[in-house]
Formats: structure tokens, C-alpha cells, sequence
């Protein structure tokens, strides 16, 4: 068999070292009630390449960038990525344990990745634009 569209690799990523401790303490927190979702953010944190905070490039998502991405589907949206007390779909602020969440962090702009929505259902984004980074509140309480 070759690749398929839902076989496609996955894009390096890239992760900083305060986020990928918050993260993985946060995926730690929740795996007995959503192992799922737990095993989802700790798979793209055992993939990424972690650096120093201050050696991120400010093309990569990190907790609490602002980012432009579309979608195979058409889509074209803007949020920013956040911890899940922070979240609100309505105010563009979507929570890292989302699938589409968990797809987005360390990539950099221009990158696209397959991710699978809690349907089932493979769908491809692609970063189009990355703004602004505000320090997520949850960086320091993700425990």
C-alpha cells in the first residue's frame, strides 16, 4: 500500500521548553477522565523539537499565539490557542485539548497537517499567518 491522504506524515514541530512542561503536565492532569485526548496532545509533545523560550522563532504556534489557518475544507479562521480555562470558541480562543488544537502547536507558518476531528473525520489545515503572542494566564497554572 502507498500513502493516502489520511497516511500523510506528519510536519516537524517545534516546542518551547515552558510549554512543552505545561503541556505535558496538563495532558498528565486529564488523562483518567479524557485518556484520548491526553495521549493526542502527549504524541505531537513526544514528536517535538523542544528549545529554550527564548530561541522559539515568532513564526511558531505557541500558547497563546494569534494565528490565521485554513482549512481543506474552504475554512479560513483566526484564533488564538489557549489553555482550556481561557477557551471560548465565540471569542476566537480555542482550548490546546481540541483536536484542531493539539494539530496547531509548534507548527510555523506555511506548514499544513492531517487531523482528525472527534467524528472521525481527516481534515487538512494549513497556518497561514502568525500574530501575536500574549502569555497565556494557564502557562503558570496548567498543573
Amino acid at each position: 500500500m502507498t500513502s493516502s491522504s489520511t497516511a500523510r506524515r506528519k510536519p516537524p514541530i517545534t516546542i518551547s521548553q515552558s510549554d512543552h512542561e505545561a503541556l505535558t503536565r496538563l495532558a498528565d492532569s486529564i488523562a483518567e477522565r479524557n485518556p484520548a485526548v491526553s495521549e493526542a496532545l502527549l504524541a505531537e509533545l513526544d514528536r517535538a523539537k523542544i528549545v529554550a523560550d527564548d530561541r522559539l522563532r515568532p513564526d511558531i504556534v505557541r500558547m497563546g499565539s494569534s494565528l490565521r489557518y485554513t482549512t481543506d475544507s474552504g475554512e479560513d479562521r483566526s484564533v488564538t490557542l489557549v489553555f482550556p480555562a481561557e477557551a471560548d470558541i465565540a471569542q476566537g480562543r480555542i482550548s490546546i485539548l481540541t483536536p484542531v488544537g493539539a494539530a496547531l502547536i509548534g507548527l510555523s507558518q506555511g506548514q499544513s497537517i492531517d487531523w482528525a476531528a472527534r467524528d472521525g473525520r481527516v481534515h487538512r489545515l494549513t497556518v497561514e499567518s502568525i500574530g501575536e503572542h500574549a502569555e497565556p494566564a494557564g502557562l503558570q497554572q496548567a498543573s
